[in-house]
């Protein structure tokens, strides 16, 4: 149990150690995609994750991939995240909005954004829900 420090309040201290296990969770998730780290990966997903993304085509047509827990571990484990190079792997994470036992969460990373749904799961932070859009390359 952690004691309460002199000048700060019980509910700041909890806040602060959610808040360092919503980020440990985020930087789980996309520093294992690209060191190829499924078991980290897998530690920072509820089971029954959705990682989706809204694509458009040609004719304007949106589109919707979907993935789940497993697609994402086994795409981490066969190195999907390895082929960016070092200098590349850029892994931002801002927390938006804590709420009890829900968080928003972006991630800047090399060549696309996440948005994560985190969740406070049987005691722990995890991810349920991956938004993510591709950035678009400059003309």
């Amino acid at each position: 149990m952690r004691l309460p420090v002199p000048g700060i309040c019980s509910d700041h201290a909890a806040r602060q150690s959610d808040e360092e296990s919503i980020r440990e969770a985020a930087l789980n998730y996309i520093e294992g995609w690209y060191d190829g780290d499924s078991v980290r990966v897998e530690s920072s997903l509820h089971p029954e994750l959705a990682k989706r993304m809204v694509q458009t085509d040609k004719n304007g047509r949106s589109q919707l991939n979907q993935m789940s827990a497993m697609t994402l571990v086994q795409n981490t484990r066969l190195g999907g995240g390895k082929k960016t190079p070092l200098k590349r792997q850029i892994k931002e994470v801002k927390i938006l909005d804590v709420f009890e036992n829900a968080a928003s969460v972006r991630i800047d990373a090399s060549d696309w954004v996440d948005y994560l749904h985190v969740v406070k799961y049987n005691g722990k932070w995890v991810i349920i829900n991956v938004l993510w859009e591709l950035k678009v390359a400059s003309k």
